[in-house]
């Protein structure tokens, strides 16, 4: 896949999409007191939020927006984190987890909030699976639900085991579950499109076409310490700058380049199954994940449509035969799918980084940044673009907590980082059929 051109990705949510940003090109010399870099959620959030409070904010994407995970993903709002809370209790102490936690339930929250103020059309629905493919995930679920009820007070989840799981989905992989009201899942490109545009209502300029060449420092008219930001056809002087670029950061700073990796994930989308066959998969029509290292997930679509998500590469190459390797995944887990079409097979980059939590901080220069989601950033990215608002008026308390996750590069130089990547995820994958 060319993920330079927006329209090779053939994803049903661009088919679907029932909002469009109109945005120019960056050209001359343009004034701003804060630039943010990326035109995902993390991006728009940040500069919806400061045009909110009355700052000059300039939202530069390189290429459209919405067109990277945020407007391609599994569509999943979920509490937490990729990385465990058991994991952030031993990088950071169970106090600052804690935190951690509840800034995870806030950003639930938040995108509620925001879809309602904004009126966003993104077919949000409420509801998440949790499941296990083998007795060993099925008892770390239920290990996992005790931990944070009894822990961090999160007891709104219940614990179906086989015969009860049978009972909300159509299909018998699956050993047990763990079922979270507090979730959900929405059109991801439509939530992300909604949040531009409401940045752009609010004062932001917005700016497509328009990729980043450099980030110096630089001194503003009034003397004040500021950057300069180059682009092919223009420039911004500016006194801060938000990097939201995640997976699609390139070369442009290469020391929080270093902290993520790109991983490839992907979605098939069948044809409209009709409402009745598709209660039948999902009675509750919650968004489903397993427990595997590389795990399915799925959900079904406003038109019901399965919409079933599989398959990565670390490798930043599209697998071979996608469309039918999905198709392969997606009938394990409901067979009586057999036969039906794959109206749209689709994928873009997530950043992960090595510990699964979150990169979010400031450079020794003062520049903010958030990347390295991990595949767990749908309600966590527009949340988190509000804690960057705040910080850029001098608000850090909120980050501090993510500020102390420790992160570590990942070995092996540029050209071997990738190779030395592809070989342990391997052996992660193999862990999946113990």
């Amino acid at each position: 896949m060319n993920y330079k051109d927006r329209q090779t990705a053939d994803s049903y949510y661009e088919a679907s999409r029932s909002l469009t940003v109109q945005a120019p090109q960056l050209e001359g010399a343009v004034k701003a007191d804060v630039v943010v870099i990326g035109g995902g959620l993390t991006g728009s959030s940040t500069a919806l939020c400061l045009a909110e409070k009355g700052v000059s904010v300039a939202l530069v994407e390189s290429r459209h927006f919405g067109w990277g995970a945020s407007g391609r993903s599994g569509g999943q709002i979920i509490n937490g984190y990729a990385a465990e809370q058991s994991t952030l209790e031993k990088l950071v102490g169970f106090d600052t987890a804690r935190e951690l936690w509840d800034h995870s339930l806030a950003a639930v929250e938040f995108t509620r909030e925001r879809i309602i103020r904004h009126q966003i059309p993104c077919d949000y629905e409420s509801g998440y699976l949790h499941v296990g493919v083998k007795k060993r995930h099925a008892a770390e679920l239920e290990e996992w639900i005790e931990h944070l009820d009894k822990k961090y007070d999160y007891s709104v989840m219940s614990w179906h085991d086989k015969q009860g799981l049978a009972e909300i989905l159509g299909s018998d992989l699956y050993c047990g579950g763990v079922s979270d009201p507090g979730s959900g899942h929405l059109h991801p490109l439509n939530y992300s499109l909604g949040m531009s545009l409401a940045a752009q209502q609010a004062g932001a300029s917005l700016f497509e076409n328009s990729p980043v060449l450099s980030v110096t420092p630089s001194t503003l008219a009034g003397g004040e310490s500021g950057y300069l930001v180059r682009f092919e056809k223009g420039e911004i002087r500016c006194e801060q700058v938000v990097y939201a670029c995640n997976a699609y950061l390139d070369n442009l700073e290469p020391d929080l380049r270093k902290q993520i990796m790109p991983v490839g994930t992907y979605i098939v989308a069948t044809e409209p199954l009709g409402e009745s066959t598709a209660r039948g998969l999902i009675s509750n029509n919650a968004a489903v994940s397993d427990t595997n290292f590389v795990l399915d997930y799925y959900r079904c679509s406003a038109d019901h449509r399965m919409l079933f998500g599989g398959r990565v590469s670390y490798s930043t190459l599209e697998p071979r035969k996608l469309s039918l390797s999905l198709e392969k995944r997606m009938l394990r887990v409901f067979p009586q799918l057999a036969g039906t079409k794959i109206d749209y097979a689709w994928g873009g980059f997530v950043a992960i980084t090595r510990n699964r939590a979150p990169h979010i901080g400031r450079l020794p220069g003062g520049q903010l940044f958030a990347q390295g989601f991990s595949g767990h950033g749908m309600a966590l990215t527009g949340y988190v673009g509000s804690l960057l608002a705040n910080a850029v008026m001098g608000d850090h308390a909120t980050l501090q907590c993510y500020e102390q996750i420790p992160h570590q590069t990942f070995p092996g130089g540029p050209k071997l980082r990738t190779p030395a990547l592809v070989a342990a995820m391997a052996y992660h994958r193999l862990l999946d059929y113990r």
